[in-house]
């Protein structure tokens, strides 16, 4: 089995703790063959039977872009619609899209049709297919940090609004929204927990039966 030296391992550690979720960019553009680098993570990551049901679009027309940003706006003002108090005020300070200067965005899709697998692993929970596109992400994230850039999630979208603006086929099922690009500047704390949102758990509890 291959192993890892101390060294890869506690620079990988340090990997994990400088993802962060990225969501202030500069907005310097991304050279193409580093994109297309981070984005062959995609063709190494893990898939239910070897389905690699990942649908990639590149958000980069003015008209998308628009249509992408103003669903986010109704969204986000509908979000803060349901909170009050501190939390409302805590909320509204929140910056919780790049999706104004992020040089690259993409938006990622679940193909829920595909007869790539053959079927295998999905019978019985066909979320699978879903949790495979996440797990490929991630590894996205990971590879992405790894040369310097940031990556954003954006999940205050409204899904449905988002596929027909993009014109995907109705049966690929949106799973996220990625902004892409240069940080303005790189934390190992989360900006949520800066702010006071939430913290993060300081330790993992596992159960036994």
């Amino acid at each position: 089995m291959r192993t890892f030296s101390q060294a890869f391992q506690e620079e990988f550690r340090d990997l994990l703790k400088w993802r962060r979720d990225v969501r202030r960019f500069r907005t310097d553009s991304v050279p193409e063959d580093l994109l297309a680098e981070a984005l062959d993570a995609f063709r190494l990551a893990p898939s239910v039977g070897l389905s690699e049901p990942w649908r990639i679009v590149r958000v980069a027309s003015p008209q998308a872009r628009a249509a992408a940003l103003a669903n986010f706006e109704a969204a986000n003002a509908d979000a803060l619609a349901t909170y009050d108090g501190a939390d409302a005020d805590t909320y509204a300070s929140l910056k919780l899209s790049g999706m104004r200067e992020a040089p690259v965005q993409l938006a990622v899709f679940c193909d829920e049709t595909g007869l790539k697998g053959k079927g295998l692993g999905r019978a019985t929970m066909p979320e699978m297919l879903r949790y495979s596109v996440v797990s490929a992400l991630t590894l996205f994230w990971l590879e992405a940090r790894a040369k310097g850039l940031g990556m954003g999630w954006v999940s205050v979208l409204d899904p449905d609004k988002l596929t027909r603006d993009l014109d995907v086929p109705a049966d690929w099922a949106f799973v996220a929204y990625l902004c892409v690009g240069w940080p303005e500047t790189v934390d190992e704390t989360p900006e949520l927990e800066q702010l006071g949102w939430e913290d993060r758990s300081t330790a993992l509890e596992v159960l036994e039966r």
